[in-house]
Order: C-alpha cells, then structure tokens, then sequence
C-alpha cells in the first residue's frame, strides 16, 4: 500500500489531483487509514495509468470514469492507442528537435514550419476518442447510465462484483457444473441489464478480459478468493460454447 505522497513521488500526479480523482469517483483509494489518510494498492495503480493514458488522449474526466467502469473496457486496446500515440509524440518532439540544430548548424532562420504541424498528432487522438464511444454497445451503456448518480453507478458495479465473486466459491468444481453455468448466466444477465445488451461474442470476450490479469482480475480474486477471476473465466468460456 502507498500513501498520496508515496504515489505522488512515484508517478508525478499531485496530491490535490488524486484528492479530486477521489471526490468525483473517478479513482477511489483502496482504503483509508484509522487517521483518514488515503491508501492505494497496485490495482488502484494500475487504474492510474489508465487515467493517465485517457488523459493523454484529451478525453474529459467524466468520459473516462464511464469507459473505465464499463464491463466492455478493453485495457489492450487502450494500451495500443498509448503506444501509437506516444510514437506520433516522439516523431514530432524529433522533428523540431532536428529544426532546432539546423537553425543552431545554419546561423540563421529556417523557412520550413513543418515540425510544428501537429496534425497528425491530433487527428489521431481525435479518431481514438471517437472509437469508444461508436459501438452500439457503448450507445447504450451511456443511455442507461446517463441518469444515475455516482453512487449508483458504484452500486451496480458493485453489484456485477458480487456476482463475479460467487465464482469463487465454486472454484474447486467443474466450471461446466450446472451451478457454475447458471451463475454465468446471471451474469450476463446482469450486464444486459444494468448496462448493454451482452451478446455470447461480447460476454466471451468479457470473461477473457476476467481472467488475462489486470485490474479486472485482481479485483475479482480480492472479492472472491485467489482464483475466482480464473475460474469465472472459464465458466463465461464454457457457456459461451468456446
């Protein structure tokens, strides 16, 4: 666990920033302690980054908590977009430092404006903002959202929690048992409900997502046990007939 000044220090984000991360919901600590300070654990770090990443992007903070608590969050195409655009990022920074030393080599003023062009730059992080909010899937889960506080978006992500987490009591059985069949059931369900029709392709990918590691795995084993997250898995995998 790290403190506010442990996480500032390790990532360059304010404390006063990662205070109003917390007040809007966007990035809750793990936990506080008795005094009321704020603590943070490596998925709570790891969620960082993903903010961090959107925000490189120039996607508003509210956009970014409704992508990141939407069961359809896909964290390797998030990554993919952070790579290409830090590539664009480099290009330009390596053209106008190439400007710079021809106008240091030459004595004089260069003509050529061409490395402060930022197009491309932009007109990628544009198309990479449009992308997640284009699917159908997405459409939906912000209808169904558009209306709920944040302390009901929390409870319904609780609630899809609670769901995932009953796997791991299971987790010594076959995951094609009727029970485990019937709980990935209501899960699907669930999301169907609660935030986008959830199709057999969209729940199979889904319970990849659960169990590939990252936030979402972590926090579905802290819930339900160490491998609920895998076990979860390949329940989804079995009853999506993959």
């Amino acid at each position: 666990m790290l403190t506010v000044h442990e996480v500032r220090a390790l990532t360059g984000v304010s404390i006063r920033t990662l205070q109003y991360y917390d007040d809007i919901g966007l990035l809750p600590p793990t936990r506080y302690t008795e005094a009321g300070y704020r603590l943070y654990d490596d998925a709570a770090l790891e969620r960082l980054q993903q903010i961090l990443l959107f925000r490189e992007l120039e996607f508003p903070l509210k956009e970014i908590k409704r992508i990141l608590e939407s069961p359809a969050f896909d964290r390797n195409k998030a990554l993919e977009q952070q790579i290409e655009l830090l590539t664009l990022k480099r290009e330009h920074i390596d053209n106008l430092i190439r400007m710079a030393k021809t106008v240091k080599l030459t004595g004089g003023v260069s003509m050529d404006f061409e490395a402060f062009d930022k197009k491309k730059l932009e007109d990628y992080a544009a198309q990479a903002r449009k992308s997640w909010g284009a699917t159908p899937e997405y459409k939906e889960f912000e209808q169904k959202n558009s209306g709920k506080t944040l302390d009901e978006i929390k409870q319904t992500g609780d609630g899809l929690m609670a769901l995932l987490a009953e796997f791991g009591s299971m987790k010594d059985s076959d995951p094609a048992a009727p029970e485990a069949q019937v709980q990935a059931q209501r899960v699907q369900n669930y999301i169907t409900e609660h935030y986008y029709t959830c199709t057999n392709k969209i729940f199979a990918q889904l319970g990849k997502m659960y169990g590939s590691g990252g936030e979402f795995t972590e926090n579905i084993d802290k819930a339900g046990g160490p491998g609920a997250a895998a076990f979860a898995s390949e329940a989804i995998r079995q009853y999506c007939g993959e």
